[in-house]
């Protein structure tokens, strides 16, 4: 119960900006790392990432499963990349360094920079998606979209599901110790079919409640006359402050950084071996 994956509270730097800001921030340097193949810039864009995941003050336990889920995600794709383009490092950077092995499916230093980008590029995105998830409060970050134009039927659609993801992992944990009370056995020491049974039925009930309680909500919100109007009030809503305005600056910077490699570069790619 205590390790629910969604915002937490915290006085941490990230905390203490608008939901807008962490949004345009993300963005920012979401977009640059993903149109960057440059290994120096994607490597920057890691360890900032990382250092900030840090400075964010997040449990591990909060976010343990989904980490080794896309770590281990990143690594199949590591691996399919390999299996089904061997060679396209080559390719790319128009030469072949061998390291080990001949034919079609020889190691290069070619393919593994190319895919150690790719492997950054994991790296560097989780931290930041990590940060925006835990640190955002889910009723500023609405209001701050709608601060920015968002409509605020759509800006209150995302915290309605923001708000949910907890919401459903703590059902998801009650669910299970009622299952568990009446005799279904789903601890680690069951048998793997034992464990398949008992998560059926766990998300088989919680699917059920959950549209229930999208109809109450929506019966809820259609009652308070939700979306007649064009505008609204927002009890959260925050204005840009100074912190802000620098970290704006910082990932404006980033991005700048990233446009400006790939002018030197005259392309997205970097080729050390040239």
């Amino acid at each position: 119960m205590d390790n629910l994956f969604g915002y937490q509270t915290g006085q941490t730097v990230f905390h203490r900006l608008t939901g807008s800001a962490k949004l345009i921030i993300f963005l920012l340097l979401t977009i640059s790392g993903v149109l960057s193949f440059d290994i120096r810039y994607l490597l920057l864009l890691t360890v900032v990432a990382l250092l900030g995941l840090w400075q964010a003050r997040i449990s591990w336990q909060r976010i343990r499963v989904i980490v080794i889920l896309t770590v281990i995600f990143a690594l199949l794709n590591l691996i399919l990349i390999y299996v089904f383009a061997p060679q396209y490092g080559v390719h790319l950077f128009g030469s072949q360094h061998l390291i080990l092995g001949s034919g079609p499916y020889a190691l290069t230093q070619e393919q593994l920079l190319y895919e150690a980008m790719v492997l950054l590029k994991y790296l560097f995105s989780l931290p930041l998606a990590l940060i925006f998830l835990f640190t955002t409060n889910p009723s500023q970050f609405s209001a701050g979209l709608n601060r920015i134009g968002v409509p605020y039927s759509v800006a209150y659609a995302v915290t309605i599901t923001l708000r949910y993801i907890p919401n459903t992992q703590r059902q998801f944990f009650m669910i299970k110790k009622v299952q568990e009370a009446r005799g279904y056995n789903i601890s680690k020491k069951s048998s793997w079919t034992q464990k398949i049974n008992g998560v059926v039925r766990i998300l088989t009930t919680l699917i059920f409640s959950t549209l229930d309680q999208i109809d109450e909500v929506t019966q809820a919100m259609e009652l308070r006359r939700f979306g007649k109007e064009k505008k609204r009030s927002w009890y959260y809503e925050q204005s840009f402050g100074k912190l802000d305005a620098i970290a704006l600056i910082l990932a404006l910077g980033f991005l700048s950084l990233g446009i400006g490699l790939m002018v030197i570069n005259q392309g997205r790619y970097w080729n050390p071996f040239a």
